[in-house]
């Protein structure tokens, strides 16, 4: 089942849309599924659904819902994407670690999931690197997450499981980028790092052609395994 949902923002300023699909039966834990700068398009709410036929309550959670409410953007249209490195430019991430925070808590306190986790693309991928450092969740994947590099002050503060998708030819993730992000978090206890050789930016998504069918069949099955470990 399907449905669009309102959660309260944590300063009390609106409320922010989220797509949730729910699983046939008891939710076994919760997924949040952080879009990547084109909103929750179709291929965002595909990988809710398939979250939820794998047990799990899934909400894609409007993280432009500021001031772009309800867009939804196809990479693959050269306007569209241009239109979205415009809100990328807007966007402040750090509303986006509230906003998780939100769906955190609401998921808990009202949904009756013990466990919450995220797999998060892009912009997105950096919201989940920032959920592992900033709030309580329990566990997180990024793929290809932009600007991890400028954040690695933060590792420290990472405190439950952390898996991220590194596409080795990635052309918004450079070499010097993919190395700071190695050198920082190696030896991290509580981080998984993956490589993709020649692989790019976008090959685990669902739709269009970005899609990698073998690169995103692996770190989608890495992504599961690491997630049925951890939040159950």
């Amino acid at each position: 089942m399907t449905e669009t949902v309102r959660i309260p923002a944590l300063d009390g300023s609106g409320t922010i849309p989220a797509y949730v699909a729910r699983p046939q039966g008891p939710a076994k834990a919760a997924v949040i599924v952080i879009p990547e700068i084109f909103g929750v398009n179709p291929g965002i709410r595909q990988k809710c659904d398939g979250w939820a036929a794998q047990g799990y309550l899934a909400i894609a959670p409007d993280i432009f819902w500021r001031f772009a409410p309800g867009v939804e953007l196809d990479p693959d249209i050269e306007a569209e994407l241009n239109e979205a490195f415009g809100y990328f430019q807007r966007y402040d991430p750090a509303d986006g670690v509230y906003d998780i925070e939100a769906a955190i808590k609401w998921l808990r306190s009202t949904q009756g999931v013990g466990k919450v986790g995220c797999a998060g693309y892009c912009l997105g991928g950096r919201l989940a690197y920032m959920a592992a450092t900033r709030t309580d969740i329990d566990a997180s994947v990024g793929y290809y997450g932009v600007m991890i590099d400028q954040m690695l002050g933060e590792s420290h503060a990472i405190a439950n499981p952390l898996m991220l998708h590194i596409p080795t030819a990635d052309h918004f993730v450079g070499p010097e980028a993919q190395a700071a992000i190695h050198a920082g978090l190696d030896d991290h206890p509580r981080v998984t790092l993956h490589d993709y050789p020649g692989l790019d930016h976008g090959f685990a998504a669902e739709l269009g052609a970005r899609r990698d069918e073998a690169g995103a069949a692996l770190a989608d099955s890495r992504t599961a395994a690491f997630l049925q470990e951890h939040l159950a």
